[in-house]
């Protein structure tokens, strides 16, 4: 008896999951199995459904990547099953369609599948992944402070209280704050609370920042970690989020496929013999597009090895050094003669950043401590 594959596509959403199947053959029937609620032992009574109707039956799971994680692909790996995650922004979507529902979109899945034009999203270790939510959380929380100094500023604003000294939210700056004498009552108390807000959202940073020091001493990417340290413009926090953000770095067989997926090379529009590039694409990752185009700052300035990246740089080797001096050299001069060209100086930066990408590719696949996968395409 001769063993078939059926295609089965997934519609995940917070309380349903609705299950479609196609047939082998390109001419194969694509029928709806159901609606289940998004419950890991519903979806494996479905899957033994499916199997005792077709038995001998090889199955080919397939959802799109969202909200709800990779609880399912996980679990699903656990059972030996097939399951890709598929890109939202990669799955093929027919032009001007009216129509849009579960039913349609899990038989659309499963016709993908089945043809072979989903492109599979990269799924973390779940250690990564629990490190890499830390490392966001404490980019929320430093956004959750700049917003409580924005409010406070903006209320002293309005009632004409200006700082006159040399740094804002330096400790000269705290102090005036809070011997600041205000007419009434309520802006006392609003002060107060605005000042209140400021403190515990730092403390929150600082409580963060600590897990982040103490995590990596157990996480099995802390030499990619130190590694990247090596380099100017990454200390601690930058370093554990770049690893934490881009996974295993051998999944980029080339850093022009990570500048692609941190959404850095410029877009295209050429027909015939025109050919004209467009701003970048600001696809993939932009947290780490951020991130990176924020380090890119540090080589405007001319190459030097300070005291303090002369201490990070301690116990690594010889070829993460000279690559550390060889970016320096060659990003602050490529930034000089786009500057030269009259280049406006944020081009300049996303220019740098790209390159830097280059950097960061070649200092992390020299570290051992990443391990082969092939679960999963760099999109």
């Amino acid at each position: 008896m001769q063993t078939i594959t059926l295609h089965i596509g997934l519609d995940v959403h917070k309380d349903s999951i609705t299950i479609a199947i196609a047939d082998p053959g390109l001419k194969g029937e694509l029928r709806l199995f159901g609606t289940i609620t998004n419950d890991l032992q519903a979806l494996e009574k479905a899957l033994n459904r499916i199997r005792k109707a077709h038995p001998g039956a090889i199955l080919e799971l397939a959802y799109e990547a969202g909200p709800c994680g990779f609880g399912i692909a996980r679990r699903l790996k656990q059972l030996k099953v097939s399951c890709l995650v598929a890109a939202p922004s990669l799955i093929p979507k027919q032009p001007g369609s009216p129509f849009k529902t579960d039913k349609r979109d899990a038989r659309a899945l499963a016709r993908l599948l089945r043809a072979g034009e989903l492109t599979a999203v990269y799924i973390p270790e779940p250690t990564d992944e629990a490190i890499r939510d830390l490392c966001r959380a404490r980019t929320d929380a430093v956004d959750d402070l700049r917003r409580c100094r924005h409010r406070l500023k903006g209320f002293l604003l309005r009632h004409g209280f200006r700082y006159q000294g040399k740094a804002n939210w330096s400790q000269p700056h705290m102090r005036y704050l809070r011997e600041l004498v205000l007419p009434h009552p309520a802006m006392k108390t609003i002060l107060e609370e605005y000042l209140q807000g400021i403190d515990a959202a730092h403390a929150r940073v600082l409580r963060i920042e600590a897990s982040m020091l103490t995590l990596l001493e157990t996480w099995r990417l802390k030499p990619a970690v130190e590694a990247l340290m090596a380099f100017r413009g990454f200390q601690l926090v930058a370093s554990m989020i770049t690893v934490s953000e881009l996974g295993d770095i051998h999944r980029f067989a080339h850093p022009r496929q990570l500048m692609t997926y941190l959404g850095l090379v410029p877009t295209e529009s050429s027909s015939g013999s025109r050919q004209r590039l467009g701003s970048i694409s600001r696809c993939g990752n932009s947290h780490q597009r951020w991130l990176l185009t924020e380090c890119a700052e540090h080589y405007a300035l001319p190459p030097k090895i300070s005291k303090e990246l002369s201490r990070r740089q301690e116990g690594q080797s010889e070829a993460i050094r000279a690559l550390s001096w060889k970016a320096q050299n060659r990003l602050h001069t490529r930034f000089t003669r786009l500057l030269g060209r009259r280049l406006q100086r944020n081009k300049a930066k996303i220019a740098l950043a790209r390159e830097l990408c280059g950097f960061v590719w070649a200092a992390l696949r020299t570290q051992s401590c990443y391990q082969q996968s092939g679960n999963a395409t760099a999109k």
